[in-house]
């Protein structure tokens, strides 16, 4: 298995910058080159954004990338978020939408969450995971982050291995 350091890109970190206004702009000039410039692509679906609602002239699902909470309007920065916002593009790229093999890159998965399907696209080592909402006639990409505790990353190992049962 490819290390996915070795494919996915650098993290954009705060430290680089001077303030958060500067790094904001930087991660979300990235976001639009990923997600508005070029759309990434996936089999059998378009794929559109989240759009609203919007704060700061920013799409909702740039916020659900670069943020945590419940309240759409007080959702605080993630800054391991915000440092992996070129992640997403590049794991979506990878998906293919065939059951995954030992050695891919990314390992996917589906669930729901009320009603609406889910499908999860997740690092090997289930330390990242990007969440899509499948529309039936379209994809959105939801949300995503870093998986940091050893128990949560067991759930979703173990959610993807009854999935694929």
């Amino acid at each position: 298995m490819t290390d996915p350091e070795d494919w996915l890109p650098g993290l954009i970190e705060f430290n680089h910058f001077g303030n958060w206004d500067d790094y904001l702009e930087a991660i979300h000039d990235q976001f639009v080159q990923d997600f508005l410039a070029s759309k990434p692509s996936w089999p059998g679906k378009r794929m559109s954004l989240k759009r609203h609602p919007e704060y700061r002239g920013k799409t909702a699902t740039f916020w659900h990338f670069t943020s945590e909470g419940a309240i759409e309007e007080e959702r605080p920065p993630d800054f391991r978020r915000c440092e992996r916002i070129a992640w997403p593009r590049a794991i979506i790229d990878r998906f293919t939408g065939q059951k995954p093999q030992t050695g891919d890159y990314i390992l996917w998965w589906e669930n729901y969450r009320g009603k609406e399907k889910r499908v999860i696209l997740a690092l090997p080592d289930f330390s990242y995971v990007v969440v899509m909402a499948d529309r039936r006639d379209h994809i959105m990409p939801w949300t995503a982050y870093p998986v940091e505790r050893p128990h949560q990353q067991r759930k979703l190992e173990q959610e993807y291995l009854d999935f694929w049962k």
